[in-house]
């Protein structure tokens, strides 16, 4: 076999794709392989370039493979589905990688290391058991509404409701019994979510990407977490605003002839980085309506001309832009004299 010099490598849970060429961009591999088969292989092969779409278990193999003496890249698949020529099938997708990994302009995904991805894995624990207290209180909400007993909305107000609830005992006992079940249900969930949630606050503290992050206004412990956690490398930007067009906080493009054209924003990226930005930036703004915190004067000039939830995208644009500055700079954030709480 001639010396292979790139590799594209479709992953799934046992069945490996690879193309492979050699110098003269000849094919010179195109096989499955197993899951022992694909190991054995590339620990015998001399060191090549292996282009691997981004995925969960991509950074495990981008590690294995580099552990080898393999240079690896990871693709964001959006971007490889370009390359793929006629039909889909796991052949096509590696000699579309193969072919990928070699743009000028192409651009690639970190690999992250073992705790990075226990660190996602933490935020990711979290989202789902809020979601699953959403659901739960949901559920009863709307439950106890069928019986005529209403509560106040907010999340506050949830165990309040369940006290009432049970506490009325002219509802039918299987109906009470099925109040009883979802609330031990909904005490658990909230014991566990605090649990993760003071994990969360401990890595918060050990981390000072993270603790410098949280200085802006309206990102708070747990969106500079997940800039911290998951948002890739600030020297991977030119600046502050591709940054923003990463996480998906700019406005689509549909100029054409000369005429600009500017939609709503990309929502590119990373979602939960993206609507955690927007909620906290929303926060920010329930203050100063409130007269808690005075806008700056870019603040209340873009309140006066549009609606809030635009004015919060573009705050969001701009917390985005101020943490790429924190993190090439290694400073922290001093709050303008018109931002200091009233």
């Amino acid at each position: 076999m001639q010396t292979i010099t790139r590799i594209g490598m479709d992953t799934a849970k046992n069945v490996f794709q690879l193309h492979g060429v050699d110098e003269n961009e000849g094919v010179v591999l195109r096989r499955q392989f197993r899951r022992r088969e694909m190991i054995a292989f590339f620990e015998k092969l001399p060191p090549a370039l292996v282009a691997i779409e981004a995925c969960g278990s991509s950074h495990h193999w981008a590690r294995m493979l580099q552990s080898f003496g393999h240079e690896v890249r990871l693709l964001p698949p959006q971007y490889v589905k370009a390359y793929v020529k006629r039909g889909k099938n796991d052949a096509a997708d590696a000699e579309a990688l193969c072919e990928a990994v070699t743009r000028p302009s192409m651009r690639f995904v970190p690999v992250k290391s073992r705790e990075q991805q226990a660190a996602c894995m933490l935020m990711t624990v979290r989202e789902r058991l809020v979601s699953v207290k959403s659901q739960l209180s949901n559920a009863i909400r709307s439950y106890a509404a069928e019986f005529g007993i209403v509560g106040p909305a907010g999340r506050q107000n949830v165990n309040a409701l369940i006290e009432r609830i049970l506490d009325d005992e002219t509802l039918p006992d299987l109906a009470r019994d099925l109040f009883r079940f979802q609330a031990k249900e909904y005490a658990a969930v909230e014991a566990r979510l605090e649990e993760i949630e003071d994990k969360l606050m401990v890595w918060h503290r050990a981390d000072d990407l993270s603790r410098r992050i949280a200085t802006i206004p309206g990102v708070g412990p747990i969106g500079s977490t997940m800039l911290s956690m998951k948002a890739p490398p600030a020297e991977s930007f030119r600046s502050g605003r591709q940054f923003a067009a990463w996480l998906g906080l700019t406005p689509k493009d549909h100029s054409t002839g000369g005429r600009v054209r500017l939609g709503g924003i990309t929502k590119a990226g990373d979602p939960s980085i993206r609507s955690t930005l927007i909620v906290g930036a929303t926060a920010l703004l329930r203050h100063i309506r409130k007269g808690r915190t005075k806008a700056s004067p870019w603040l209340e000039a873009l309140l006066i001309r549009k609606p809030p939830k635009l004015v919060a995208v573009a705050l969001a644009n701009k917390f985005a832009r101020i943490a790429w500055r924190l993190m090439m700079s290694g400073g922290v954030y001093n709050r303008p004299p018109a931002m200091v709480a009233v």
